[in-house]
């Protein structure tokens, strides 16, 4: 299995950056995907989820903010991020992984991109 992110950078804040995570040795379309964050210093932090029905969950402190998406047959999920503040900055990590009821639980992870925010 092999989840490989791109898109991350440098941004001004205020700015936005859209990451790409490419899915490779899954059966994309029946896995449930997610993005997560680890910021120095701190737990990594679950951000936003797709389902395989396609509905969303996010965390509070991304909701109206990010966006998560999903490309079945390009075996791709997008995070487009809006409004990025220097609180944001933290590696971002791509995750395919499973339901239970509304829980979800991580399986796969990628390497992570850096996003970096300057004020």
């Amino acid at each position: 299995v092999q989840l490989v992110e791109s898109g991350g950078g440098l941004v001004q804040a205020g700015g936005s950056l859209r990451l790409s995570c490419l899915a490779s040795g899954i059966t994309f379309s029946e896995k449930a995907m997610a993005w997560y964050r680890q910021a120095p210093g701190s737990r990594r932090e679950l951000l936003a989820t797709i389902f395989t029905s396609g509905d969303t969950d996010y965390n509070g402190s991304v909701k109206g903010r990010f966006t998560i998406s999903r490309d079945n047959a390009k075996n791709t999920v997008t995070l487009q991020m809006n409004s990025l503040g220097p609180a944001d900055t933290a590696v971002y990590y791509c995750n395919a992984g499973h339901t239970i009821g509304v829980y979800y639980y991580p399986d796969y992870w990628g390497q992570g991109t850096q996003v970096s925010v300057s004020s």
